[in-house]
């Protein structure tokens, strides 16, 4: 395991004084190699705190650049970037907060068979993404390889996160949302969000990659909603669909 310096232990000192964490978790932590699908709201605010919190790894993936449309939410970047890479531009950011961090950046859409070794090669998987389609592609890569998976999405007022382990007894993404081919795909440029929901659901999200790595603890499987006009979470245990085409170990076929 990877040990930590007396500069790491000066810098980290306040979260190391948690009994969950101490220094075994600061070093896992630094160990601890994440991909970051998404470098939008959620992707910019959970990113922000995983490199901040020690994580030494970072792989963030991202095929857009910078737009002033995005500046409100999207909190690792500065009027000056509009136009660069996302990935480019927060990588810069990341430096900037913790030099000791490693970052690989991969300026495109992740799909196919690059996205299955990457989720495969990754100790964890956040999906930051604004698209059903992306989701579902990245919870089956992440089955496949077993990789535990913490997506978010946000909308209006609104915000959601759920943890999928992969184990037997629990359900995967496409459990709680089976493809619907008649369902339009909501995003945000057309539906438009309020930037703190989208914070608050990224930060979540590092939250939860902070207590799965330093304490091997996940939730179970639920479903959490986030209302930002009440300020209110309410959480929905979710059930495994036995005729799940994608973590049915018993279909006789998956979802490709």
């Amino acid at each position: 395991m990877a040990s930590i310096s007396d500069s790491e232990f000066l810098r980290y000192q306040r979260q190391i004084a948690l009994p969950e964490i101490g220094d075994s978790g600061q070093s896992k932590l630094k160990k601890a190699r994440l991909l970051v699908i998404g470098c939008g709201g959620l992707g910019c605010s959970a990113i922000q705190h995983l490199a901040c919190s020690g994580v030494g790894n970072l792989v963030v993936a991202d095929g857009d650049t910078v737009e002033i449309s995005n500046l409100p939410r999207q909190i690792l970047y500065t009027e000056n970037e509009v136009g660069l890479p996302k990935v480019e531009a927060t990588k810069k950011a990341i430096v900037r907060l913790n030099a000791s961090t490693k970052v690989r950046t991969i300026n495109k859409r992740l799909e196919g068979s690059q996205l299955e070794l990457e989720c495969m090669m990754a100790d964890l998987v956040l999906d930051c993404s604004d698209n059903f389609e992306t989701r579902q592609a990245v919870n089956l890569a992440c089955m496949k390889s077993k990789t535990p998976l913490i997506s978010g999405a946000a909308i209006g007022w609104d915000g959601q996160l759920s943890t999928f382990l992969y184990q037997d007894s629990q359900p995967c993404y496409h459990c709680l949302y089976p493809i619907n081919e008649s369902q339009p795909d909501m995003r945000c440029s057309d539906a438009g969000v309020v930037g703190p929901v989208v914070g608050i659901i990224g930060t979540h999200q590092a939250l939860t990659a902070i207590r799965i790595i330093t304490t091997g603890k996940a939730a179970e499987s639920r479903l959490t909603l986030f209302d930002g006009l009440s300020m209110q979470f309410h959480q929905l245990k979710v059930a495994k669909d036995p005729a799940c085409p994608v973590c049915n170990t018993n279909s006789d076929t998956q979802e490709e």
